[in-house]
């Protein structure tokens, strides 16, 4: 991150640490309810035929639960798996492969993401069951990058984020094409969407995020 950036983001971590207000609240949870509802009813059978692609591949659970932090507590995010069976196990195996995902908790050309795998990913469709856990209140439509507890210390003094801030299932860093980005520029680009959240951008992020899903881009 240049020097510029740097102080830009810690003037956004000085600047407000507040939550938003009730009638904010209020209205992002409404959208959410709104939207998650009507997209389950529409995705459901996609859903579920890409869950029967994925057991009839490897023999595996088509679902994956994943957990992470979230402003009350820790919960399990769902997703369609999309890597082997056997995924962590050869993290452990391999100290090469470990130390390289330790960096931005993301490898570039994952050896464990499956070839089906590989398919939902570029689309972002592995991530339409947690519209479950915004029904449930756990997750927003809109929102920060969700991330594993052990990964909260990477972002330092703008962990408190998460305590105030719903994760999305979409956002504001992965329409800006940067989901290789490197910590820095995530936790600048998170910091950004709190201080700068309003109805509007949320609903300009979510106009753009069915363009980056049809161009493969992943979200």
């Amino acid at each position: 991150m240049s020097a510029s950036a740097a102080a830009k983001a810690q003037n956004l971590i000085r600047s407000r640490r507040l939550p938003f207000t009730r009638w904010q609240r209020t209205l992002k949870r409404s959208v959410d309810l709104v939207g998650a509802s009507i997209l389950l009813v529409l995705c459901w059978p996609l859903v579920l035929i890409l869950a029967l692609r994925i057991k009839l591949h490897d023999g595996g659970p088509a679902f994956f639960r994943r957990r992470v932090v979230g402003p009350k507590s820790e919960f399990d995010a769902f997703k369609l798996r999309t890597m082997r069976v056997d995924a962590n196990e050869m993290l452990r195996r391999d100290a090469l492969l470990r130390r390289r995902f330790e960096v931005n908790f993301k490898l570039k050309d994952d050896p464990r993401i499956t070839s089906v795998g590989a398919k939902l990913r570029s689309s972002g469709l592995d991530e339409l069951p947690q519209l479950w856990n915004v029904l449930k209140g756990e997750m927003s439509l809109v929102g920060p990058r969700m991330i594993t507890p052990i990964e909260l210390k990477k972002y330092g003094d703008a962990a408190w984020i998460f305590g105030e801030i719903k994760p999305g299932l979409t956002g504001y860093w992965q329409v800006s094409g940067n989901q290789m980005a490197g910590y820095d520029r995530r936790v600048a680009m998170d910091l950004f969407y709190a201080e700068h959240w309003s109805l509007l951008f949320d609903l300009k992020i979510l106009i753009k995020t069915p363009a980056r899903v049809l161009r493969g881009s992943g979200v």
